[in-house]
């Protein structure tokens, strides 16, 4: 499903963020092999009728998968580097395709983000992660963090 999903992120997004004007296309998440989800921001905010804007745009691919469109919430969805950048300091939770450092989830704060990788410390450890090596990241809600 990794495959199809990077797919789809990379027709979706240009589409929809030519087609309108402001809205950044987060993660495209495949939720099963006939549903995905897209995250979507705006300097302005995500309302209903945002979503439904974004959901008519994504017609030609209703044939085929059921579709959800979301705001990003509080646990963000994080892909490009420009994201990880602007979480610089924060809490993040990685899941990586690929086992890295041995293990392929990842809980720490984003210590730095270039254009290639990310550095995430966790507690002593610090680890390297090429963004091609990432499934998923999102930010973790501080409200919510556990032991």
């Amino acid at each position: 499903m990794l495959v199809t999903e990077r797919t789809l992120a990379r027709e979706i997004a240009p589409a929809v963020e030519r087609s309108l004007p402001g809205v950044e296309v987060l993660a495209v998440e495949m939720l099963s092999p006939s549903r995905f989800c897209v995250y979507v921001d705006h300097p302005e905010g995500v309302d209903h009728a945002l979503c439904a804007r974004v959901t008519q745009l994504l017609d030609d691919y209703r044939a085929s998968y059921t579709i959800d469109v979301s705001s990003p919430g509080v646990e963000r969805p994080l892909r490009k580097p420009a994201h990880f950048r602007a979480a610089v300091g924060q809490e993040v939770q990685i899941r990586t395709a690929t086992p890295l450092a041995g293990k392929k989830r990842f809980r720490g704060a984003v210590v730095a983000a270039d254009e290639r990788h990310l550095r995430l410390a966790a507690g002593d450890e610090a680890v390297d992660i090429p963004y091609e090596a990432i499934v998923r990241g999102n930010l973790i809600d501080e409200g919510q963090v556990q032991p």
